[in-house]
Protein backbone atom coordinates (compact mmCIF):
# COMPACT_ATOMS: atom_id res chain seq x y z
CA UNK A 1 0.00 0.00 0.00
CA UNK A 2 -1.89 -6.51 -4.85
CA UNK A 3 -2.70 -4.97 -8.45
CA UNK A 4 -1.31 -3.79 -11.39
CA UNK A 5 1.60 -1.62 -11.33
CA UNK A 6 1.23 0.45 -14.22
CA UNK A 7 -2.35 2.97 -14.83
CA UNK A 8 -5.36 1.50 -15.10
CA UNK A 9 -5.31 1.04 -18.97
CA UNK A 10 -9.04 1.36 -19.04
CA UNK A 11 -10.46 4.49 -18.31
CA UNK A 12 -14.25 3.62 -18.72
CA UNK A 13 -16.32 4.03 -15.74
CA UNK A 14 -18.98 0.37 -16.00
CA UNK A 15 -20.21 -1.31 -13.43
CA UNK A 16 -18.05 -3.57 -11.19
CA UNK A 17 -19.22 -6.60 -9.07
CA UNK A 18 -18.85 -7.14 -5.53
CA UNK A 19 -17.14 -10.69 -5.54
CA UNK A 20 -18.93 -11.08 -2.12
CA UNK A 21 -22.08 -9.70 -2.32
CA UNK A 22 -22.61 -10.35 -6.47
CA UNK A 23 -24.12 -6.45 -6.51
CA UNK A 24 -22.89 -4.19 -8.61
CA UNK A 25 -20.67 -1.65 -7.40
CA UNK A 26 -22.32 1.91 -7.85
CA UNK A 27 -19.59 4.07 -9.38
CA UNK A 28 -19.38 6.81 -7.29
CA UNK A 29 -20.54 10.79 -8.74
CA UNK A 30 -18.07 13.28 -8.34
CA UNK A 31 -18.97 16.22 -6.10
CA UNK A 32 -18.03 20.22 -6.01
CA UNK A 33 -16.56 21.00 -2.97
CA UNK A 34 -17.28 24.15 -0.78
CA UNK A 35 -14.28 24.05 0.87
CA UNK A 36 -11.70 21.58 2.64
CA UNK A 37 -13.38 19.42 5.26
CA UNK A 38 -17.02 20.98 4.47
CA UNK A 39 -20.16 18.50 3.09
CA UNK A 40 -19.95 18.47 -0.78
CA UNK A 41 -23.09 18.73 -3.19
CA UNK A 42 -24.41 16.41 -5.60
CA UNK A 43 -23.33 16.67 -9.50
CA UNK A 44 -22.80 13.26 -11.62
CA UNK A 45 -21.23 14.85 -15.17
CA UNK A 46 -17.69 16.20 -14.37
CA UNK A 47 -16.26 12.79 -13.45
CA UNK A 48 -17.67 11.02 -15.95
CA UNK A 49 -16.65 13.54 -18.55
CA UNK A 50 -12.78 14.53 -17.34
CA UNK A 51 -10.35 13.16 -18.88
CA UNK A 52 -7.76 13.20 -16.04
CA UNK A 53 -8.89 10.77 -13.61
CA UNK A 54 -9.63 6.38 -14.43
CA UNK A 55 -11.06 4.59 -11.62
CA UNK A 56 -10.60 1.17 -10.19
CA UNK A 57 -12.35 -0.23 -7.65
CA UNK A 58 -9.90 -2.15 -4.78
CA UNK A 59 -11.28 -4.52 -2.32
CA UNK A 60 -9.49 -5.12 1.14
CA UNK A 61 -6.84 -7.59 0.94
CA UNK A 62 -7.94 -11.48 0.39
CA UNK A 63 -6.54 -12.08 4.10
CA UNK A 64 -8.36 -9.16 5.33
CA UNK A 65 -11.60 -10.71 3.65
CA UNK A 66 -10.65 -14.30 5.40
CA UNK A 67 -10.20 -13.09 8.69
CA UNK A 68 -13.66 -11.14 8.93
CA UNK A 69 -15.29 -13.62 7.46
CA UNK A 70 -14.03 -16.90 9.66
CA UNK A 71 -12.69 -14.92 12.35
CA UNK A 72 -15.48 -11.75 12.55
CA UNK A 73 -12.60 -9.99 14.11
CA UNK A 74 -12.55 -7.59 11.15
CA UNK A 75 -15.57 -5.39 10.39
CA UNK A 76 -16.24 -2.12 8.59
CA UNK A 77 -19.36 -0.11 8.12
CA UNK A 78 -20.90 -1.52 5.09
CA UNK A 79 -22.45 0.89 2.31
CA UNK A 80 -20.02 3.49 2.72
CA UNK A 81 -18.28 5.72 -0.22
CA UNK A 82 -14.75 5.85 -0.11
CA UNK A 83 -12.60 7.13 -2.45
CA UNK A 84 -9.17 8.08 -2.96
CA UNK A 85 -7.25 10.23 -5.76
CA UNK A 86 -3.70 9.49 -6.37
CA UNK A 87 -1.14 8.04 -8.76
CA UNK A 88 0.82 4.51 -8.78
CA UNK A 89 3.97 5.71 -8.03
CA UNK A 90 3.63 7.82 -5.42
CA UNK A 91 4.58 6.41 -2.17
CA UNK A 92 1.96 9.34 -0.21
CA UNK A 93 -0.57 7.78 -1.84
CA UNK A 94 0.72 4.19 -0.92
CA UNK A 95 0.44 5.38 2.84
CA UNK A 96 -3.49 5.71 2.71
CA UNK A 97 -3.59 2.52 0.43
CA UNK A 98 -1.23 0.73 3.55
CA UNK A 99 -3.94 1.70 5.75
CA UNK A 100 -6.58 1.24 3.99
CA UNK A 101 -6.32 -2.37 3.20
CA UNK A 102 -4.78 -2.97 6.88
CA UNK A 103 -8.15 -1.80 7.68
CA UNK A 104 -10.45 -4.04 5.77
CA UNK A 105 -12.01 -0.75 4.02
CA UNK A 106 -13.15 -1.32 0.55
CA UNK A 107 -12.50 1.90 -1.49
CA UNK A 108 -12.24 3.39 -5.06
CA UNK A 109 -8.85 4.31 -6.54
CA UNK A 110 -9.22 7.37 -8.32
CA UNK A 111 -5.85 7.31 -11.04
CA UNK A 112 -4.89 10.88 -11.51
CA UNK A 113 -3.13 11.07 -14.93
CA UNK A 114 0.63 12.59 -14.77
CA UNK A 115 0.83 16.10 -15.84
CA UNK A 116 -3.25 17.17 -15.22
CA UNK A 117 -4.81 18.25 -11.99
CA UNK A 118 -8.73 17.22 -12.46
CA UNK A 119 -11.67 19.11 -11.34
CA UNK A 120 -11.80 16.83 -8.68
CA UNK A 121 -9.10 17.37 -6.87
CA UNK A 122 -8.50 20.80 -7.48
CA UNK A 123 -11.79 20.89 -5.72
CA UNK A 124 -10.87 18.29 -3.10
CA UNK A 125 -7.61 19.97 -2.35
CA UNK A 126 -8.05 23.37 -3.09
CA UNK A 127 -5.05 24.53 -1.14
CA UNK A 128 -2.32 22.25 -1.97
CA UNK A 129 -3.85 20.92 -5.15
CA UNK A 130 -1.61 17.66 -4.44
CA UNK A 131 -2.28 14.04 -3.94
CA UNK A 132 -3.05 11.94 -1.89
CA UNK A 133 -7.08 12.96 -0.84
CA UNK A 134 -9.38 10.20 0.94
CA UNK A 135 -12.82 11.43 0.34
CA UNK A 136 -15.07 9.90 2.76
CA UNK A 137 -18.66 10.32 2.36
CA UNK A 138 -18.27 13.29 0.26
CA UNK A 139 -15.31 14.70 3.00
CA UNK A 140 -11.61 15.29 1.68
CA UNK A 141 -8.99 14.49 3.86
CA UNK A 142 -5.77 16.02 2.62
CA UNK A 143 -1.85 14.87 3.47
CA UNK A 144 -0.39 11.38 3.76
CA UNK A 145 0.20 10.89 7.19
CA UNK A 146 -3.08 12.79 8.45
CA UNK A 147 -4.93 10.80 6.39
CA UNK A 148 -3.73 7.36 7.76
CA UNK A 149 -4.31 9.18 11.30
CA UNK A 150 -7.75 9.65 9.94
CA UNK A 151 -8.24 5.88 8.69
CA UNK A 152 -6.93 4.86 12.22
CA UNK A 153 -9.46 7.14 13.96
CA UNK A 154 -12.78 6.10 11.76
CA UNK A 155 -12.15 2.49 12.12
CA UNK A 156 -10.02 2.23 15.35
CA UNK A 157 -12.83 -0.87 16.27
CA UNK A 158 -11.44 -2.70 13.23
CA UNK A 159 -7.23 -4.18 13.86
CA UNK A 160 -4.86 -3.45 13.93
CA UNK A 161 -4.47 -0.01 15.99
CA UNK A 162 -2.16 1.79 13.48
CA UNK A 163 -0.97 4.13 15.91
CA UNK A 164 0.11 3.31 19.04
CA UNK A 165 -1.78 3.95 22.62
CA UNK A 166 0.52 4.93 24.54
CA UNK A 167 0.29 8.85 24.30
CA UNK A 168 4.50 8.77 24.36
CA UNK A 169 4.71 5.72 22.13
CA UNK A 170 2.61 8.27 19.40
CA UNK A 171 4.70 10.83 19.82
CA UNK A 172 7.90 8.83 18.88
CA UNK A 173 5.80 7.73 16.18
CA UNK A 174 5.14 11.26 14.55
CA UNK A 175 8.34 12.43 15.03
CA UNK A 176 10.37 9.79 13.43
CA UNK A 177 7.53 9.96 10.66
CA UNK A 178 8.20 14.01 9.95
CA UNK A 179 11.83 13.22 10.14
CA UNK A 180 11.22 10.76 7.59
CA UNK A 181 9.37 13.21 5.23
CA UNK A 182 11.36 16.69 6.39
CA UNK A 183 15.12 15.37 6.05
CA UNK A 184 15.93 11.56 5.15
CA UNK A 185 13.41 11.03 1.72
CA UNK A 186 14.20 14.21 0.43
CA UNK A 187 18.29 13.20 0.46
CA UNK A 188 17.10 9.84 -1.42
CA UNK A 189 15.92 12.13 -4.00
CA UNK A 190 18.78 13.98 -4.10
CA UNK A 191 21.37 11.60 -4.20
CA UNK A 192 20.19 10.86 -7.73
CA UNK A 193 19.06 14.34 -8.72
CA UNK A 194 21.89 16.30 -7.53
CA UNK A 195 23.85 18.25 -10.54
CA UNK A 196 27.24 18.18 -9.54
CA UNK A 197 29.49 15.36 -7.90
CA UNK A 198 29.58 17.25 -4.24
CA UNK A 199 25.95 17.63 -4.13
CA UNK A 200 25.26 13.68 -4.45
CA UNK A 201 28.22 12.86 -2.42
CA UNK A 202 26.39 14.94 0.16
CA UNK A 203 22.81 13.59 0.17
CA UNK A 204 24.45 9.77 -0.36
CA UNK A 205 25.82 11.05 3.18
CA UNK A 206 22.73 12.12 4.41
CA UNK A 207 20.96 9.12 3.54
CA UNK A 208 23.27 6.33 5.36
CA UNK A 209 23.26 8.81 8.00
CA UNK A 210 19.64 8.94 8.16
CA UNK A 211 19.68 5.16 7.77
CA UNK A 212 21.90 4.80 10.75
CA UNK A 213 19.13 7.26 12.76
CA UNK A 214 16.22 4.71 11.85
CA UNK A 215 17.95 1.85 12.97
CA UNK A 216 18.58 3.20 16.45
CA UNK A 217 14.85 4.40 16.46
CA UNK A 218 13.56 1.06 14.70
CA UNK A 219 14.89 -0.88 17.88
CA UNK A 220 13.46 1.45 20.39
CA UNK A 221 9.97 1.61 18.77
CA UNK A 222 9.65 -2.07 17.75
CA UNK A 223 10.73 -3.22 21.84
CA UNK A 224 12.45 -6.22 20.20
CA UNK A 225 9.10 -7.16 17.76
CA UNK A 226 8.93 -7.28 13.74
CA UNK A 227 7.89 -3.91 13.08
CA UNK A 228 7.99 -0.25 14.48
CA UNK A 229 4.40 -1.31 15.49
CA UNK A 230 5.21 -4.15 17.19
CA UNK A 231 3.76 -7.28 16.35
CA UNK A 232 1.86 -5.46 13.25
CA UNK A 233 2.40 -2.71 10.79
CA UNK A 234 2.05 1.26 12.53
CA UNK A 235 2.10 4.49 11.65
CA UNK A 236 5.80 4.55 11.42
CA UNK A 237 6.38 1.19 9.64
CA UNK A 238 4.00 3.19 7.00
CA UNK A 239 5.96 6.40 6.68
CA UNK A 240 9.29 4.66 6.01
CA UNK A 241 8.05 1.36 4.54
CA UNK A 242 6.18 2.95 1.30
CA UNK A 243 9.87 4.78 0.62
CA UNK A 244 11.53 1.39 0.06
CA UNK A 245 10.36 1.25 -3.44
CA UNK A 246 11.82 4.99 -4.30
CA UNK A 247 14.96 3.44 -2.03
CA UNK A 248 15.47 0.52 -4.31
CA UNK A 249 14.90 2.72 -7.86
CA UNK A 250 17.54 4.89 -6.35
CA UNK A 251 19.99 2.39 -5.44
CA UNK A 252 19.77 0.75 -8.90
CA UNK A 253 20.26 4.27 -10.45
CA UNK A 254 23.01 5.33 -8.37
CA UNK A 255 24.58 1.89 -7.97
CA UNK A 256 24.83 2.50 -4.42
CA UNK A 257 23.51 0.02 -1.72
CA UNK A 258 21.66 1.76 0.78
CA UNK A 259 19.49 -0.72 2.94
CA UNK A 260 22.99 -2.91 3.60
CA UNK A 261 22.05 -5.46 6.48
CA UNK A 262 26.12 -5.45 7.19
CA UNK A 263 25.59 -1.62 8.25
CA UNK A 264 21.95 -1.44 9.51
CA UNK A 265 20.73 -5.53 10.05
CA UNK A 266 17.62 -4.62 11.69
CA UNK A 267 16.14 -2.45 8.89
CA UNK A 268 17.07 -4.55 6.31
CA UNK A 269 15.52 -7.41 8.16
CA UNK A 270 12.36 -5.30 9.04
CA UNK A 271 12.12 -4.04 5.00
CA UNK A 272 11.45 -7.66 3.91
CA UNK A 273 8.49 -8.31 6.38
CA UNK A 274 7.32 -5.22 5.38
CA UNK A 275 7.34 -5.83 1.92
CA UNK A 276 6.29 -9.46 1.73
CA UNK A 277 3.25 -8.02 4.47
CA UNK A 278 -0.16 -8.92 2.62
CA UNK A 279 -1.74 -4.99 3.25
CA UNK A 280 1.58 -3.87 1.42
CA UNK A 281 2.55 -6.83 -0.98
CA UNK A 282 0.16 -5.92 -3.75
CA UNK A 283 0.87 -2.36 -3.79
CA UNK A 284 4.53 -1.84 -3.74
CA UNK A 285 5.78 -0.85 -7.35
CA UNK A 286 8.03 -2.74 -9.42
CA UNK A 287 11.83 -1.37 -9.36
CA UNK A 288 12.29 -1.29 -12.85
CA UNK A 289 8.96 0.64 -13.35
CA UNK A 290 9.73 3.37 -10.79
CA UNK A 291 13.27 3.63 -12.44
CA UNK A 292 11.65 3.84 -16.01
CA UNK A 293 9.36 6.40 -14.41
CA UNK A 294 12.07 8.59 -12.69
CA UNK A 295 14.00 8.94 -15.66
CA UNK A 296 10.68 10.40 -17.35
CA UNK A 297 10.53 13.33 -14.70
CA UNK A 298 14.80 13.73 -14.96
CA UNK A 299 14.29 14.49 -18.46
CA UNK A 300 10.60 16.41 -18.32
CA UNK A 301 12.54 18.51 -15.52
CA UNK A 302 15.31 18.87 -17.54
CA UNK A 303 13.55 20.68 -20.39
CA UNK A 304 11.39 22.79 -18.20
CA UNK A 305 14.29 23.98 -16.12
CA UNK A 306 15.43 27.68 -17.94
CA UNK A 307 18.02 28.29 -20.11
CA UNK A 308 21.34 29.68 -18.14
Amino acid sequence: MMLSLAPPSNPSRSLATNPRTKAPFQIAKTHPISGLLLPIRSMHRELKLSSSITSEKRLPTAQAVSERVEGGTRMTRGGEDVKLLGRWASPLVMRTRTALNLKGVDYEFLEEVFGVKSELLLESNPVYKKIPVLIHEGKPVCESMIIVQYIDDVWAATPPAILPADPYDRALHRFWAHYVDDKWFPSVFASSRAQTEEARAEAVEQVFAGLKLLEEAFQKCSKGKGFFGGDTIGYLDIALGCSLGWLKATEKMTGIKFLDEAKTPLLAQWAERFCANDAVRGLMPETDKLVEFAKMLQAKFKTAAPAK
